[in-house]
């Protein structure tokens, strides 16, 4: 594969094309200034005006949100898996019926899995502009959106609502749900006793790492972060792998199904059978199936670098307590 062949599933930091209209809450106070990016795979905007940078599917959906101090993203769940990294800034996540059954702040280079079923949401808590990268399971990212009956009445309240069809619409746009379209129904008490209200031990017990201690793995082999046998014991239909400099190698190897390399610090040189690239902190490559390929620190340096491989496991919920 040609470097230029190349070229179109490599997405460069400075080179996405955010969102500012993906959701429900996009004119609600305190949530109204979110950035969306959807890099790989439809993800789950309820907007026309998201912009899909790869949209060859690969098992998993890769998106990113970026938030200003103090902006947050409002409570709500989905079927399949949520893992979060943190690529820059300190986010606190909370989660339960009203967000207040448990929370967690993590830092740059922390990961979370939040086990599927529960509201979450989360905030940058940092003091300047930061983001966290998201993968999700399955092609479809599970159908969508599930959102707290709260955040859908505090919603029309500013002028957006979200259709039985899964569309957004915005009053203040001029626009108004078709005829035969129904506003999406909040869930009601008898659905809402089937999202559990999850302690601090079990969400961050299960399903959050910190940076450092991933890197100490990862000193000699790669870290397996998500998986059958990783240090999150979880099967949500793909892998996550820390590479560090340490476990970096030169070998070339491939993948019977895409793989993506997202570094998050140093510097990446990638080569494949037929080119080679750089990639940066906040780059998203997608490296072709049964393609040769190896990816090395180019500078001296930390450099560490999360790598998603699809499983054939499903990509619903794997945890249960």
């Amino acid at each position: 594969m040609t470097p230029a062949e190349m070229e179109p599933r490599i997405v460069r930091y400075g080179e996405l094309k955010p969102c500012k209209t993906a959701f429900i809450d996009a004119h609600t106070p305190g949530s109204d200034q979110k950035e969306n990016f959807t890099i790989i795979g439809g993800g789950v905007s309820e907007s026309p005006d998201q912009h899909v940078h790869i949209s060859i599917p690969h098992g998993f959906n890769i998106g990113a949100a970026g938030q200003q101090p103090k902006c947050r993203n409002s409570l709500h769940s989905h079927r399949t898996a949520e893992v979060f990294f943190v690529l820059s800034g300190r986010w606190r996540f909370f989660w339960g019926r009203w967000g207040d059954a448990g929370e967690v702040v993590l830092e740059e280079g922390d990961i979370i899995n939040i086990p599927t079923g529960i509201f979450r949401g989360f905030e940058n808590v940092g003091t300047d502009y930061g983001m966290i990268m998201a993968i999700l399971g399955g092609d479809d990212a599970g159908g969508g959106v599930i959102w707290a009956p709260q955040v859908i009445e505090d919603a029309r309240d500013h002028g957006l609502t979200l259709g039985e069809n899964g569309s957004l619409y915005d009053s203040k746009r001029g626009e108004t749900l078709p005829v035969g379209i129904k506003p999406m129904a909040p869930l009601g008490d008898a659905d809402l006793q089937t999202f559990p209200e999850m302690t601090p031990s079990e969400v961050v017990g299960f399903g959050v790492r910190r940076y450092w201690d991933m890197v100490a793995l990862a000193k000699d082999r790669p870290c397996k972060v998500i998986g059958e046998t990783g240090i999150i014991r979880d099967k949500p239909g793909f892998e996550v792998d820390l590479l560090t400099r340490s476990s970096a190698t030169l070998d070339m190897h491939s993948h019977d199904r895409p793989s993506v390399l997202m570094p998050m610090r140093g510097h990446w040189r990638v080569t494949w059978d037929g080119g080679e690239t750089t990639l940066a902190p906040g780059d998203t490559m997608s490296v072709p199936e049964d393609l040769p390929h190896n990816a090395v620190p180019s500078m001296t340096g930390e450099a560490s670098l999360y790598h998603i491989v699809g499983t054939d496991d499903p990509a619903g919920a794997t945890w249960r307590g």
